[in-house]
């Protein structure tokens, strides 16, 4: 219990695995809920009410079919409940009161709920009936009135796993089939005089809707006449509302205060029918939309008077769709890291000088930065082809989609620069370098990774993987698991770059497809296929980042002879045969490694690199083979954290030659 301590910043990661309760109500912390609260199996107690708390929650609560009590209330969580909240099957009280969660409650519905608190927040729908019997408070959100609609045909009626609630006590009016069947129209049937009261309601209602589409008509013409007067000005983007089938907008424009709304700059009155199921697809106004800047350059206060209008030319429905005008609303700069500007990171790279870079990869150079402080950080230039400078916008939203990212084993973004249509992200810095360089690149000063620090490096890029594809809501595609994007800290702990960015930015396929994912050797057919990318091509990818740890292999060597080429055409028809295994281990290891265990280390690495993406396991499953891999073997937490005689890059040689030998 570290309640009502004043604690603040990041809930952290590495809590405890086997506590039953956990209190830290009343503090001052601040960012996500943790995703490592997935590996506290025998939590029964979680109270993070009254902190600070935000973003959405991640669906990673389905391991917790212990968890009795769930406290969120006071914070600012945002977004709807996760699926996985359907699996806390011990659940009988649960407070979420005072944030700003969305949805409905439907995944709350079979539950064994006797107190659920869901007030102040955003939901929306129905209230499930089975919740309805319970102590529930519910005020202070959108709930849809009247009766919730019948279940799609087919779904069985709905049963709570409440001891104290009787399965079907609650069931809805619509249950059952009374009013279908004879005698039962008065009790359910609508009666006459109902469908006449609707008829006339009807009646009246077009009435008015043809009375005011005449006046609207006659007015069309003059308030046409009123636009040709107008200045231009932006228009705020959470303004937009629906348009009508009949007015087209291409621009903006402030009407006069009589009309007392905001239209476009061009507006066409249609002079045919329109037919909605051949009409042009106007794109949906959203963040995610592109915009050519060049339209909002000029300052508002300049008086721009639109073209004039036609008004007898019918809609060239060609002309517009070659023409399409979206709206992008404004993106807030992100609050969690620092801004850079242009001329500090060039003063910390030394002008982004060859001595100071650590690589290149598909999106761009890393370089090391170190500032005045003495603080040492990794830059990377992203290249402009693939973020173009009109596009600032566009890389402000990753930024802040990234800064979201919160794993032990996903390398912390802590800054990031737009300036001059250059787009850099500053990250931590790993003395270590990559796990590519540790492989492939060894050299006087370096010494081969012991087996222990191999299965540690395997085990945490694979948690880092499971943490993209199933704590983050939607799920992250990685798309570029290489040797090269794994980067060893001091304690050679792996931490994976680049997380993110092939998802959000806009053409990151076409850019990793150009760089031939056929040679690099780590694309899964599918992708070398069809260039598609998917949670089941990462597992693939790092199923081959397991070859290269278990082989000392490159992915793909064309100075090796030619049935050797490809490591995983070669590798696997060997994974389970154990005299070729012992021939295929890196012979830096010097045969120092438990058999057992390698062949628990193939047996992953042969599901994983599976042709066909159905057949690999999601990543949880990976994890969770690794980590009886690591029990089995007797290699503790502790002993697979220390990785004592496990030789690291250093920038004193003399230090390297204290330890001749792997021990």
């Amino acid at each position: 219990d570290l309640s009502n301590n004043n604690l603040a910043g990041d809930i952290p990661y590495d809590i405890p695995q086997n506590l039953q309760r956990l209190n830290l109500a009343f503090n001052q912390f601040t960012g996500s809920v943790p995703y490592s609260i997935n590996q506290m199996h025998s939590l029964q107690y979680l109270n993070l009410a009254h902190n600070q708390l935000q973003n959405q929650l991640s669906d990673m609560f389905g391991p917790l079919s212990s968890l009795s009590t769930l406290d969120l209330s006071f914070n600012s969580l945002t977004g709807d409940l996760p699926e996985s909240f359907k699996n806390l099957t011990s659940m009988n009280s649960m407070y979420l009161q005072n944030n700003q969660l969305t949805g409905t409650i439907d995944v709350l519905a079979n539950l064994p709920l006797d107190t659920l608190y869901v007030s102040n927040n955003r939901f929306t729908g129905w209230i499930p009936d089975q919740l309805k019997s319970i102590n529930l408070q519910k005020d202070g959100n959108s709930w849809s009135l009247g009766p919730a609609p019948p279940p799609p045909p087919g779904t069985p009626p709905a049963t709570r796993n409440n001891r104290n609630h009787k399965s079907g006590s609650n069931s809805s009016p619509s249950d059952g089939d009374s009013s279908g069947g004879p005698g039962g129209g008065s009790k359910s049937g609508i009666g006459g005089g109902v469908i006449a009261g609707i008829v006339i309601s009807i009646l009246i209602v077009g009435a008015l809707v043809a009375f005011f589409l005449v006046k609207r008509r006659s007015r069309t013409s003059s308030d046409i006449e009123k636009l040709d007067n107008q200045p231009f000005a932006p228009l705020p983007s959470n303004e937009v509302q629906g348009l009508s089938f009949r007015t087209y907008v291409l621009g903006f424009v402030t009407l006069d205060s009589n009309l007392n709304m905001l239209c476009m700059l061009k507006v066409v009155e249609m002079q045919r029918t329109y037919d909605v199921n051949n009409s042009v697809e106007m794109k949906s106004i959203q963040s995610a939309s592109s915009v050519d800047t060049k339209t909002f350059d000029t300052p508002a206060s300049i008086n721009l008077r639109p073209p004039p209008v036609d008004r007898h030319k019918s809609f060239d429905e060609e002309d517009f769709s070659k023409k399409p005008f979206v709206v992008k609303k404004a993106v807030a700069a992100p609050k969690n890291v620092a801004s850079y500007s242009i001329a500090d990171l060039q003063m910390a790279t030394g002008s982004f000088s060859v001595e100071n870079l650590l690589g290149e990869g598909s999106f761009g150079r890393f370089y090391r930065a170190q500032f005045d402080d003495g603080k040492v950080l990794a830059v990377k230039k992203i290249n402009s082809s693939v973020l173009p400078s009109e596009l600032s916008d566009d890389f402000i939203e990753v930024v802040s989609n990234i800064s979201e990212l919160h794993h032990t084993n996903v390398t912390k973004l802590v800054g990031y620069c737009s300036e001059h249509g250059q787009h850099l992200l500053v990250y931590e810095f790993h003395k270590n370098g990559s796990l590519h360089e540790f492989l492939h690149l060894s050299d006087e000063y370096s010494k081969p990774l012991i087996w222990n620090s191999r299965v540690k490096i395997a085990l945490g890029t694979a948690r880092a993987l499971e943490y993209l594809h199933e704590g983050c809501s939607p799920s992250i595609v990685h798309k570029n698991i290489k040797s090269e994007n794994i980067l060893l800290d001091a304690e050679l702990n792996p931490h994976l770059s680049d997380s993110g960015l092939a998802t959000l930015i806009p053409n990151a396929d076409q850019v990793l497809n150009h760089d031939d994912v056929t040679m690099s050797g780590y694309g899964a057919p599918e992708v070398t296929m069809s260039g598609q990318y998917s949670l089941k091509s990462d597992v693939y990818s790092f199923g081959v980042i397991m070859l290269e740890l278990l082989t000392g292999r490159k992915p793909f060597d064309s100075t090796r002879p030619r049935l050797e080429q490809s490591l995983v055409r070669w590798a696997t028809p060997q994974l389970h045969d154990i005299d070729a295994l012992s021939k295929m281990v890196d012979p830096a290891l010097e045969g120092l490694y438990p058999v057992k265990s390698l062949s628990r280390f193939t047996d992953v690495i042969a599901l994983c690199v599976q042709p066909e993406p159905e057949f690999r396991p999601p990543m949880s499953e990976v994890v969770q083979a690794l980590v009886r891999l690591v029990q089995r073997a007797n290699m503790s937490k502790r002993t697979i954290g220390t990785d004592q005689g496990a030789s690291q890059r250093t920038d004193n040689a003399v230090a390297d030659d204290a330890h001749d030998h792997v021990s």
